[in-house]
């Protein structure tokens, strides 16, 4: 499946906060948490401070979407550093899932922190989301314990950071069929 990756369009912003519920209402953590749904439904709000990315198949279908944190200083920063950036709500559509477009997806925000000369990107996830830990790690991304975040008793997020000043993106990740942005 030939896979496309650019900065999302209003017109799909509905589609890909639709997606973005479903892939995450699997998880509890989220499913039981009513504004966390509806904040990962609002896309329209969250592109006017960054962009959101999308991926769509070779039928203009949305497949997934990520929000690109541009740094901390950012109002959607949750534990980047001086330097970094971040990826948020990356999530692909549950019929979607297995072909690729995460990845495609985690590599086009990888190029664009490394345009803008960022010297890492960071992330935060579920524990539960070992399909998405897998992948980060292909990438090149490491385990930052440090970074594990407790936003409320009970809730656990682990972290994830990619050191774009000393590590390359695996060449696994860059396989025929994962486009760029």
């Amino acid at each position: 499946m030939a896979i496309t990756v650019r900065e999302a369009r209003p017109a799909e912003y509905e589609a890909i906060g639709e997606l973005t519920a479903a892939a995450y209402s699997i998880y509890p953590e989220a499913a039981d948490d009513a504004a966390y749904m509806t904040e990962l439904r609002d896309v329209a709000r969250r592109a006017a401070d960054c962009p959101i990315y999308v991926a769509l198949d070779e039928d203009g279908r949305v497949l997934g979407g990520a929000m690109y944190v541009p740094g901390p200083a950012s109002p959607h920063a949750e534990l980047e550093r001086e330097g970094e950036a971040g990826i948020r709500m990356l999530a692909v559509a549950p019929w979607a899932q297995g072909r690729g477009a995460g990845t495609a997806l985690t590599l086009a925000l990888i190029d664009r922190a490394r345009a803008e000369g960022r010297k890492g990107i960071a992330l935060l996830s579920l524990p539960a989301m070992t399909t998405a830990h897998h992948m980060y790690q292909g990438l090149g991304f490491r385990r930052a314990e440090d970074r594990d975040w407790e936003p409320e008793p009970g809730l656990r997020l682990l972290g994830f950071e990619l050191d774009l000043a000393s590590e390359a993106v695996s060449p696994a990740g860059r396989r025929a069929g994962s486009g760029g942005s």
